[in-house]
């Protein structure tokens, strides 16, 4: 028992890996970080190395942005493309709400992002990746809009770009 534990405080595993740590992706053999243990066999911290100009990393956090994307194509029947839009609503987690005719469809939702480029790629990838899960028409996406979620607040609070009148669900034009 005691084996083991005094291995896994000084990194005395062959070939162990951790990712969080410097020289932690090597091809050789893991080598223990910082200086030899201290008394009772426990570790010091290595103190953190950066450079003295640079301002101290924050990990990027996720923010959410509101997107609407816009599709179009051809004809398709009102009822096979309502019920292909309510699948696609039970799919996705953040869905606002869709809007549609028998040749184009609004869909506005909430999409949680690291920032802009993120949110917009993952948008136009939605359609084609549930294309096939949610029966979807072979539409192309025809306009995309991805704001922050200050900006959307702000512009509905200044009367512009309104919520739709019916909010969440699938609804005609």
């Amino acid at each position: 028992m005691e084996r083991r534990r005094e291995a896994a405080l000084t990194g005395g595993t062959a070939g162990r890996r951790l990712t969080s740590i410097d020289g932690g992706r090597g091809d050789g053999p893991a080598e223990p970080s910082g200086p030899p243990p201290g008394p009772g066999g426990v570790r010091r911290l290595r103190p953190e190395r950066r450079d003295a100009g640079e301002p101290p990393t924050v990990p990027e956090q996720a923010r959410l942005w509101h997107v609407v994307l816009s599709v179009a194509g051809q004809v398709t029947p009102l009822s096979s493309l309502r019920a292909s839009l309510e699948r696609l609503a039970h799919d996705h987690s953040f869905f606002l709400t869709a809007r549609y005719a028998a040749d184009h469809a609004e869909i506005r939702y909430w999409e949680q992002a690291r920032d802009l480029h993120d949110a917009a790629a993952i948008a136009l990838r939605l359609w084609g990746e549930h294309k096939v899960t949610a029966n979807l028409p072979p539409w192309e996406i025809v306009g995309l809009e991805v704001v922050d979620r200050a900006t959307y607040h702000k512009r509905v609070a200044e009367g512009f770009g309104d919520p739709p009148p019916h909010l969440g669900g699938v609804h005609p034009y």
